[in-house]
């Protein structure tokens, strides 16, 4: 397939050094599709994983070198740490190979609507005021993901597409449900606070997006569970984008999803 050229790339939460992390995915989706700016939004980097069992593939150097590569050619490349990455946070306004450091932007889109980017996680009550609980919750994680792993691999043999678990049981679920209804309602508001048209985000690791009583609510999901970007063309539209197969090993899916405006909806 032909190379997508867009003016904004949204990431977040590759969790390289986890073995859950689809690293090899998306080596494979930034190799058809370029931007202007790249906005890495947080948890790019399992810390938390690395300090229990240190975990560093080969495909982890690639993902870094692609974006330092990226950062050379001219691509402006900003990375907004989030929790599992918040080691950087003590390096706002820093350059590392091209790449800067941000705690939060205002992105300014083609359509000159503002929106506000940041991780998100200082929204999770779980993470801000009871660490040990979220690394037990970390842990649960890690039990869903691992069954992701055993049934990816059958599904695979069985010539059947990658299908999430983890993401499936996440959705299940009544009280994750709500997280996710009032982390989105949260981070909203935050937005409206600070004068911005909408939010782009990431942490839950739920890819959306939507109105919310008139601030548009972005999350660019993840690359555990969905494999999900979000783009911005040159026109300031936003598309949701999840890449769920390996171009190079099997036949491309890709699942575009373009977002008509919505009348706002009550939180």
């Amino acid at each position: 397939m032909d190379t997508r050229h867009f003016r904004t790339l949204f990431i977040s939460d590759v969790h390289l050094g986890s073995k859950a992390a689809k690293a090899d995915f998306l080596i494979d989706f930034l190799r058809y599709h370029e931007a202007d700016t790249i906005v890495l939004v947080g948890d790019i980097v399992d810390g938390w994983r690395l300090k229990r069992s240190w975990y560093w593939p080969q495909v982890c150097n690639d993902v870094v070198q692609k974006l330092l590569r990226q950062a050379r050619k001219g691509t402006r490349v900003v990375y907004i740490p989030g929790n599992h990455d918040e080691f950087l946070r003590d390096f706002p306004g820093m350059h590392f190979g091209g790449i800067e450091v941000a705690e939060r932007i205002m992105h300014e889109g083609a359509d000159s609507k503002k929106y506000l980017v940041l991780h998100g996680d200082e929204f999770d009550v779980v993470v801000r005021n009871a660490r040990l609980l979220a690394y037990l919750g970390d842990w649960a994680y890690d039990m869903a993901i691992r069954i992701n792993i055993v049934l990816a691999a059958i599904r695979r043999r069985m010539g059947m597409p990658y299908w999430s678990f983890s993401a499936w049981a996440k959705l299940q679920v009544k009280h994750a449900v709500n997280f996710i209804g009032e982390f989105q309602r949260v981070v909203a508001d935050e937005a409206r606070k600070c004068g911005a048209d909408g939010v782009i985000c990431g942490h839950i690791h739920h890819a959306v997006i939507e109105e919310m009583d008139g601030v548009r609510y972005i999350n660019t999901g993840d690359w555990v569970e969905s494999c999900t970007a979000i783009a911005e063309h040159e026109d300031g539209t936003f598309e949701l984008i999840t890449w769920n197969a390996i171009a190079s090993t099997e036949p491309v899916t890709l699942k575009l999803t373009h977002q008509p405006e919505r009348a706002p909806q009550a939180a």
